[in-house]
């Protein structure tokens, strides 16, 4: 999911606008009284500040939450193939979520005007990021990127990977290919002390090698009990970005690889963010923790 600033629902963590006007959109599937709802689906607001570093007791958790996610989107991306819808995606997502006594945490997220409506995202081909499930059948060749978030025990786990449908072209599966290890290769980055930085630099080197680029107006994210918080993690080097890790952060770094030209705008639904020029997307994603000597994959299936 997108990072919404405070103040500008349109914010997306570059500071820039991207084009197209919020379109108000219902919340669609319900989850059961029982199961307790992350602060901006009880009304309050969403994106409070947090603390970087997390205590051990949220550390468990999120390690929990985020194994159930590692898991959910594993479930989903297995029933992907030509034909079925991104509908269909979107309730085994729900249904998994609910069973595990988890709230899919982009159900009802946003500016009050245009709360997502759906339980995952599901973004095709040109789409960039927050695809919103429908009626949209997948094609043989189609790449599709399946972004997972639940909430449970108080915390969020965020996770995303990129799918190949049918039979994709060796380019799209080189994309994707590129894309994973683009993730990887930030992933080793990261350790006490290091500049978060070195992550961007790392993604946007592997992405140059193979002739494709980096989407810059989507960043990685803090996370805990709140969906998006600080650090904001840019995908290129940027260098105004100055955040060391610290042992007990926690944040997720996913990486958005463009076949061509990175630049975007927003569909007027608010929300589908796709590359100008047509050019096809991968996404992977995981939820991290700096350790005292390194660095934890928290969204790894148990």
């Amino acid at each position: 999911m997108r990072v919404l600033g405070r103040n500008d629902p349109c914010w997306c963590g570059s500071g820039r606008k991207l084009k197209h006007c919020h379109v108000t959109m219902g919340v669609g599937r319900s989850v059961p009284p029982a199961i307790a709802r992350p602060p901006y689906a009880r009304g309050l607001a969403a994106d409070r500040p947090e603390a970087m570093v997390k205590d051990a007791s949220t550390i468990a958790r999120m390690r929990r939450t985020g194994a159930l996610a590692a898991e959910i989107l594993t479930t989903i991306a297995d029933s992907v193939r030509p034909g079925i819808t991104t509908d269909h995606l979107d309730e085994l997502g729900h249904v998994l979520a609910v069973e595990a006594a988890a709230y899919p945490s982009p159900l009802g997220y946003g500016p009050k005007d245009n709360l997502f409506p759906k339980s995952i995202c599901t973004s095709v081909n040109e789409e960039i990021c927050h695809g919103i499930p429908g009626a949209r059948q997948l094609r043989d060749g189609d790449i599709v990127s399946i972004d997972v978030t639940v909430y449970r025990e108080g915390v969020h786990g965020d996770t995303c990977v990129s799918v190949p449908v049918g039979d994709v072209n060796d380019d799209g599966r080189r994309l994707i290919e590129t894309t994973r290890e683009a993730l990887d290769a930030a992933i080793a980055t990261v350790a006490p002390g290091e500049p978060l930085r070195r992550a961007g630099q790392a993604i946007e080197a592997v992405a140059t090698r193979e002739g494709f680029g980096v989407v810059r107006d989507f960043v990685g994210h803090g996370v805990g009990a709140e969906f998006h918080t600080d650090p904001r993690v840019p995908h290129y080097d940027e260098p105004r970005f100055s955040t060391v890790c610290t042992p007990g952060m926690t944040f997720t770094i996913e990486p958005m690889i463009a076949e061509r030209g990175w630049r975007a705008e927003l569909l007027d639904d608010g929300w589908t963010a796709v590359t100008i020029d047509g050019s096809r997307v991968a996404q992977f994603e995981h939820t991290l923790l700096v350790t005292e000597d390194g660095v934890d994959i928290l969204t790894r299936r148990a």
